[in-house]
C-alpha cells in the first residue's frame, strides 16, 4: 500500500480515538455519576478482563508483528493460524483456573469473574485480529469497532437500568454481548480481505522460525504487558475490594478524565518511534537527544496546558453541571491522576528509547519494581490509613513518578541523555507562578464567568510566555501561523 493509504488510516486512526476519548468524557460527566455504585462493577469488570487477556494471548500477537516480515505469504498463514490455536489453548485453561479458583476460594463476586471471561477472550482475538489488520494497513475500522462501539453502548445499559428496563446482571449481559459483537465484526471484516485457510500443521512454520526464540519472544511480551496491567489497574481492583463498589466507581471515572491529558502524548509516541528507532540503530545520540528533549518540552507544554486549566475550572464546570454533589467526590482524584499524567507526559518517550535499543529487557524490571512498589503502597492505604480512594491515587502518584525516575536514570547512564534542559526548568517555573497566582485571585460571584476568566487568563498568561522566550519550537510555529493568517484577514 502506498503512503497516501497508510496517511489515510492513521488519520482515521487518530480521529477514532479522539473520538473515543470525547465520548467516554460526556459520559464520565452525565451519565456514570447517576450510579456510580454499576460504574464501580463496570470498572472491575473492565480491570479483571484487562488481567485475563494477556494470559489468553500470551503474547501471540506480539511474536505475529515481530516474526510476520521474516515469513513468506504461505507460513504468515501458518503463523496466523498457529496464534488462533495457542490463544484458544490458553483460553481454556484460564477457565478451568477461573473455575479452581470459584471452588477454592469461594469469592464473594466470582459472577463477575464469569462476566469477564467472555470480554477477555473477546479481547484476546480482537487483538490478534487488529494485529493482522496493521500489518495488511487495515486498522481503522477494527479500531473504529473496538473503541467507540463499547463507549456508545455502555451509556445506553445505564440509562436502561437506571429507568428500570433493565436490571444489573441483564446490563452485565448486554455489555458482554457489545464485546462478542466486536470480535464477530472484526473477525468479519479481517477475513473478508484475509483468507489463511486451514493449514494447521505447524512443523514446516517453526523450520522457517525457530521454536525457542518464538516463545521466548511471547514470554517476555507477555510479562511485559501482564506487569503492565499489574502497575497500572491494580488500584481499580483494590478500591473495588477493599473500599466499596461506589468508591471504585468515583476513582474510576475520575481517572478516565485525567487519562484524557495524554491521549495527543499516545499519537506523538506513534509518530516517533520508527524515528527512535532508526537513531538507536545508526547510533545517531545526537540527534535523539535533540528529539528527546524537544518532545519533552513539547508534552510538557500540551499537558501542563491542560493541567492549569483542569485545576483552576475545574470546580466551577462541575458545578455548572447536574448532580454536583456526585461530580465533586473526583475532583481530588482528577487533580492527583492529572498530575501523575503530566509526570508520564514530562519525561518524554523514555520508553520507547529503552524499548527500540539493546536494553529492552530492563523495561520489565522496571515494571516489575513499579508492580513491587504499587501493590504495597495500595494496601498500605487501605489497611493503615483512612485516606481512601485520594490515598490511592496519591499511591499510584508517587509509583509513577519513581518508574518515570528509574528509566530516566537508566537512559542517563547508558546513553547520556536526559530529557530535562533550561527552556524546560523555566517552563515549569511559569506554569507553577502562574498556577499559584491564578488560583489564589477572587471568584466573581458567578460559575461561568469564574471559569471562563480564570481557564482565559490561564491559557494567555502560559501561551504568551512561552511563545514570547520561545521555549518550544512547535509552540512558535503554529502561532507564527496563527499570526500570519489573522494579518491576512
Amino acid at each position: 500500500m502506498g503512503n497516501k493509504v497508510i496517511h489515510k488510516q492513521a488519520f482515521f486512526y487518530t480521529v477514532i480515538n479522539y473520538l473515543g476519548t470525547a465520548i467516554g468524557i460526556v459520559s464520565a460527566l452525565f451519565i456514570y455519576p447517576l450510579d456510580y455504585g454499576f460504574s464501580g462493577i463496570i470498572k472491575f469488570i473492565d480491570y479483571l478482563t484487562q488481567l485475563l487477556y494477556p494470559v489468553m494471548v500470551l503474547g501471540a500477537s506480539h511474536a505475529l508483528i515481530k516474526f510476520y516480515p521474516a515469513l513468506d505469504n504461505q507460513k504468515r498463514k501458518q503463523l496466523f493460524n498457529y496464534s488462533l490455536v495457542s490463544i484458544s489453548v490458553a483460553s481454556l485453561v484460564v477457565l478451568v483456573l477461573i473455575f479452581l479458583f470459584d471452588k477454592l476460594t469461594g469469592y464473594n463476586d466470582i459472577i463477575l469473574v464469569y462476566f469477564s471471561f467472555p470480554i477477555a477472550i473477546s479481547l484476546a482475538f480482537i487483538d490478534l485480529f487488529r494485529k493482522q489488520a496493521q500489518q495488511m494497513q487495515r486498522l481503522a475500522v477494527p479500531t473504529l469497532f473496538e473503541k467507540i462501539m463499547p463507549k456508545v453502548a455502555l451509556p445506553l445499559l445505564f440509562i436502561l437500568l437506571l429507568n428500570n428496563v433493565l436490571g444489573v446482571n441483564e446490563s452485565l449481559f448486554f455489555y458482554v454481548l457489545t464485546y462478542v459483537f466486536i470480535f464477530l465484526f472484526t473477525g468479519f471484516y479481517l477475513f473478508r480481505y484475509f483468507q489463511p485457510g486451514y493449514n494447521y500443521r505447524f512443523k514446516t512454520l517453526f523450520g522457517e522460525i525457530s521454536r525457542k526464540d518464538y516463545f521466548r519472544y511471547s514470554l517476555f511480551s507477555f510479562a511485559g504487558s501482564f506487569g503492565s496491567v499489574l502497575a497500572f489497574r491494580i488500584d481499580g481492583i483494590v478500591v473495588f475490594n477493599f473500599i466499596s463498589d461506589e468508591a471504585n466507581g468515583i476513582f474510576g471515572n475520575a481517572v478516565t478524565i485525567a487519562s484524557a491529558m495524554q491521549v495527543p502524548a499516545v499519537g506523538l509516541f506513534a509518530l516517533y518511534a520508527p524515528i527512535i528507532s532508526d537513531y538507536l540503530k545508526s547510533e545517531n545520540f545526537k540527534d535523539l537527544h535533540v528529539k528527546y528533549k524537544e518532545t519533552a518540552r513539547l508534552l510538557f507544554f500540551i499537558g501542563a496546558l491542560l493541567y492549569s486549566c483542569i485545576f483552576v475550572g475545574i470546580d466551577d464546570l462541575f458545578r455548572l453541571l447536574p448532580s454536583y454533589d456526585k461530580l465533586s467526590q473526583m475532583i481530588p482524584v482528577i487533580c492527583i491522576s492529572g498530575f501523575s499524567v503530566l509526570i508520564n507526559m514530562a519525561t518524554g518517550f523514555n520508553t520507547e528509547i529503552i524499548t527500540y535499543s539493546k536494553y529492552y529487557r530492563f523495561n520489565m524490571i522496571a515494571i516489575l519494581c513499579l508492580v513491587g512498589l504499587n501493590v504495597p503502597l495500595n494496601l498500605f492505604v487501605v489497611y493503615y490509613t483512612n485516606w481512601g480512594i485520594e490515598g490511592i491515587a496519591w499511591a499510584s502518584f508517587l509509583s509513577v513518578t519513581l518508574f518515570n525516575a528509574l528509566k530516566m536514570i537508566f537512559i542517563y547512564k547508558k546513553f547520556g541523555l536526559l530529557p530535562f534542559d533550561k527552556a524546560f526548568v523555566k517552563m515549569g517555573l511559569i506554569f507553577g507562578l502562574s498556577l499559584a497566582i491564578i488560583y489564589i485571585l477572587p471568584d466573581v460571584g458567578n460559575n461561568l464567568i469564574n471559569l471562563v476568566y480564570k481557564t482565559g487568563l490561564s491559557l494567555l498568561i502560559n501561551i504568551i510566555a512561552v511563545y514570547k522566550l520561545r521555549l518550544v519550537y512547535q509552540v512558535n510555529v503554529w502561532m507564527d501561523k496563527v499570526l500570519l493568517f489573522t494579518k491576512k484577514k
